[in-house]
């Protein structure tokens, strides 16, 4: 099977909906896909039934490491009691929507022009600063979505360069085993949190992504050794969001390895 494990949607920060990603999805020939929408798993009911393609509902949690300030994105398959993980992760999509309606008051205060009844939410309810970009561009008052004023505002010290307390790595792996979930750790390459795995592995982790667009041929071969060692799947998936994230890959343009496929399809 081709599978696209790690997409994101309109319920969270991706500029597609969940119709546009499976046609796309069926276009490149998949033949399963999840979505990975972050800290949230509102699309569950989303779905529609009776697909040619097989669409499963996933998480990703925006955790970290709090001693050592170190991001670890959690990936959580096969959720089977949803309902831990929406009063796990419900905190920090309300944090992330203040912290972005504040960036929203801070670029009024600056001249720019925002109607906040008008900006796009995720899953309408929650702000992000990509929603706050796409409106800025479409508007005509900035050029591009990650040029200069993204890097200049929300990065480097900017006016909105400021973020949330993000939930902790460890604590997540094991609400997605409560739930009776499989817990992946997503994009360890990007992240450089390699040295994580054996404590997340402590509380359950089941599996590693390895085909990711950031991940260096050094990072695989480091992946796939912790895989050996403690026994882990491998997965893979495009980390599509459409417009909003500056990269140049498409939905299936990184793929499941087969051990990661034959654990969650």
């Amino acid at each position: 099977m081709k599978a696209d494990l790690h997409i994101h949607s309109t319920v969270s920060d991706g500029s597609d909906t969940i119709e546009q990603i499976i046609s796309a999805a069926r276009n490149k020939g998949l033949d399963a896909i999840a979505i990975t929408d972050h800290d949230t798993l509102s699309h569950l009911a989303q779905i529609p039934d009776n697909l040619d393609i097989k669409v499963i509902g996933g998480i990703e949690i925006s955790a970290v490491h709090r001693l050592s300030n170190t991001r670890a994105h959690i990936l959580g398959y096969n959720i089977q009691k949803p309902g831990l993980i929406t009063a796990f992760t419900e905190p920090i999509l309300k944090a992330r929507n203040t912290n972005s309606e504040k960036q929203v008051e801070i670029l009024i205060k600056n001249g720019l022009r925002i109607d906040r009844d008008k900006l796009a939410k995720a899953d309408g309810k929650h702000l992000y600063k990509q929603h706050i970009m796409d409106w800025l561009v479409s508007t005509g008052q900035v050029q591009d979505m990650f040029g200069d004023f993204y890097y200049q505002t929300f990065k480097q010290g900017g006016v909105c360069a400021f973020d949330i307390a993000y939930l902790d790595a460890a604590d997540a792996v094991r609400v997605i085993k409560e739930a009776g979930g499989l817990a992946v750790l997503a994009h360890p390459g990007q992240q450089q949190n390699f040295w994580l795995i054996p404590a997340l592995v402590n509380m359950g982790l089941d599996g590693l992504e390895l085909n990711h667009h950031t991940h260096s041929e050094k990072d695989r071969n480091t992946i796939r050794r912790y895989a050996s060692r403690f026994d882990l799947f491998l997965t893979g998936g495009s980390d599509y969001h459409g417009i909003y994230e500056p990269q140049p890959f498409d939905i299936g343009d990184f793929i499941s390895d087969e051990s990661g496929v034959q654990a969650i399809c």
